[in-house]
């Protein structure tokens, strides 16, 4: 696997290309971050954005999702893949909220997991972006992009991945490290067409020499790019 060194050279390159990443779900406050989070899974960030303005303008507090039927708010969101569960989990962490948290969203990552809905990673998410407490949350995009340089082992388990990065990585970069990670995989180290022949991790990555040694790095196509 990648070394530390090698990891700290791979994050100062990321410094470089991605110096402003950051969470891409608008949001306001963090119960609004709750739900975006909630709603993002198996569904991209794009999509959920185009969601949640009207969803956050009709649905303000915990109080509000309680007040409507689950079948109202399914069509809401019904755009969002896997709406039915999605409905049902809002209205059971905003029911949650209320009897045990007087409507605010905890700041302890062990008690957002006890919301419907919210696991591992969204708690990650909350507790870094809305409360600045480092975190490392693995989605699918760290998980790959991580596997792909050889920073974990491709068995690896998300919570795995989590360790390994939170080891080689200084607990100060976790939470820039995280959106790092998720703005390289979006935008350059993506699933179907990773940009390998124009990255600067190149040299460090497990998964672009196997790709190279199979001709699939097309290097002379860097320069229709610049």
């Amino acid at each position: 696997m990648m070394t530390k060194k090698d990891w700290q050279e791979c994050l100062e390159e990321m410094d470089e290309m991605f110096p402003d990443a950051h969470c891409e779900l608008v949001h306001s406050n963090p119960f609004e971050l709750v739900i975006a989070v909630l709603l993002s899974a198996q569904c991209t960030d794009a999509l959920v954005n185009k969601v949640t303005p009207k969803l956050f303008e009709k649905y303000k507090t915990p109080e509000d999702y309680l007040s409507v039927p689950v079948e109202e708010l399914q069509q809401d969101i019904r755009s969002i893949g896997l709406y039915r569960n999605k409905a049902k989990n809002i209205q059971g962490l905003s029911r949650i909220l209320l009897e045990e948290y007087g409507g605010e969203v905890p700041e302890d990552r062990d008690e957002l997991t006890k919301l419907p809905g919210v696991g591992r990673k969204t708690a990650n998410v909350v507790v870094s972006v809305a409360f600045g407490v480092p975190a490392l949350a693995v989605d699918t995009h760290v998980e790959r992009v991580s596997k792909r340089l050889g920073v974990c082992r491709w068995k690896d388990t998300p919570r795995e991945v989590e360790e390994t990065l939170m080891k080689k990585t200084p607990r100060e970069r976790w939470s820039r490290a995280h959106h790092q990670l998720i703005f390289f995989g979006r935008y350059h180290c993506k699933a179907q067409s990773p940009l390998c022949h124009i990255c600067p991790l190149f040299d460090h990555c497990r998964e672009g020499h196997k790709r190279d040694k199979k001709g699939l790095v097309k290097w002379h196509a860097a320069t229709e790019t610049e």
